[in-house]
């Protein structure tokens, strides 16, 4: 098995999609109207508009309603995606800080209240969990 992608579900597909290509530098693949993908080398964030629930099952996701999941990315450098970003983020959670885990870490909102996670290994520990065989 395989995690492959991430998928939100939101209000303003158009206004999320071009959040998230400003938050990753990456281009969107547009499918349709309704669905957007940004696949990065790990793992692909899905964007479904709200109108794309209804082909699963009226009401099993709702926008804007996430108090769970965090979104994370790891980036090379948190500081410096924190000064890229500048105005971009209107809901800051944390300013970078390092974490006991031994992760520099930045945690954001975007504008649909998803929570976003910048992240990078800063300690040797850390840094050894995510070496690549």
């Amino acid at each position: 098995m395989n995690l492959y992608s991430v998928r939100l579900i939101v209000r303003d597909i158009k206004k999320l999609v071009a959040f998230y290509e400003a938050v990753t530098a990456l281009p969107a693949r547009w499918l349709n109207d309704d669905f957007a993908e940004i696949p990065t080398p790990a793992c692909t964030l899905a964007i479904g508009s709200e109108r794309t629930v209804k082909l699963f099952a009226e009401g099993a996701a709702r926008p804007a309603d996430n108090h769970t999941a965090i979104i994370e990315f790891l980036v090379e450098d948190v500081d410096a995606a924190f000064a890229r970003l500048g105005g971009l983020v209107t809901d800051l959670v944390q300013s970078p800080k390092t974490m006991p885990w031994g992760n520099r870490s930045l945690l954001f909102r975007d504008p649909e209240g998803n929570l976003i996670n910048l992240f990078a290994p800063v300690t040797d520990a850390a840094k050894q969990r995510f070496r690549r065989p």
